[in-house]
């Protein structure tokens, strides 16, 4: 058994005991490990991996120890074997089909994103219930109706899809996402749907996200406003 055979060895038989948060940094540290490798690095330790990724080093140490020993002490991280572990435990050694339901504006542009396809994620299908839009070509694909969902995500094997429509068809859409034998959601509606636990969502909300910067900007007007009465600084 070589390297590759242990690590994917040890991923399915304890898959189940990483915890999520360690899962979402792995992206992380493969984009980090990129960059140095283009600034002609071959070698990385977890301190310098840490202050680029804003991390603690005995964090990343913690996290990749999920997954195998990858680092020799005193010399760190050999860059390029790191990135085709990370590679392979996140399963981006192979391409990934993607169908995309809703080609509205925010589909088209999805569709339009030319950063899929460098990392292993190819569309390869488009659906959408409004006549006006099926039969139509965006990025170089036909949209399909609705009705097609089932027999083209079987014919093209297509495990991930991305849902673009409107709030309130999205349970409806999931639901039969779902039932094409679909594995993996990435949906852009601020609605979380329920999906069964071998169905992993992710939900994209950039309200959500901007809510909560704004309690960050809220906090440092008031810091900055106690600061100022202290100071005997009339507040405008």
């Amino acid at each position: 058994m070589n390297r590759g055979d242990r690590r994917a060895s040890r991923l399915g038989e304890g898959a189940a005991d990483v915890p999520e948060v360690v899962v979402t940094r792995l992206p992380q540290y493969l984009r980090a490990l990129s960059d140095l490798l283009l600034e002609g690095r071959e070698v990385v330790s977890s301190q310098h991996l840490g202050l680029a990724l804003q991390m603690t080093p005995a964090q990343i140490r913690k996290d990749l120890s999920y997954f195998g020993r990858f680092g020799k002490q005193g010399r760190g991280y050999d860059i390029r074997y790191l990135l085709g572990a990370l590679r392979e435990i996140l399963g981006l050694d192979h391409d990934w089909n993607i169908a995309v339901v809703g080609v509205g504006r925010l589909g088209r542009a999805i569709m339009g994103y030319p950063g899929f396809a460098p990392e292993g994620f190819k569309i390869v299908a488009a659906f959408d219930a409004d006549p006006r839009q099926v039969g139509q070509a965006f990025g170089g694909l036909i949209v399909k109706p609705m009705a097609d969902l089932a027999e083209t995500i079987r014919e093209k094997a297509i495990q991930i899809a991305v849902v673009a429509v409107p709030a309130t068809h999205v349970t409806e859409v999931v639901d039969q996402l779902v039932q094409c034998g679909v594995k993996a959601i990435l949906n852009y509606a601020p609605v979380s749907p329920h999906v069964p636990d071998d169905v992993k969502i992710r939900n994209i909300d950039p309200v959500l996200a901007l809510q909560s910067m704004t309690f960050f900007l809220r906090s440092a007007q008031i810091v900055r406003g106690q600061a100022a009465v202290r100071r005997g600084v009339p507040r405008g």
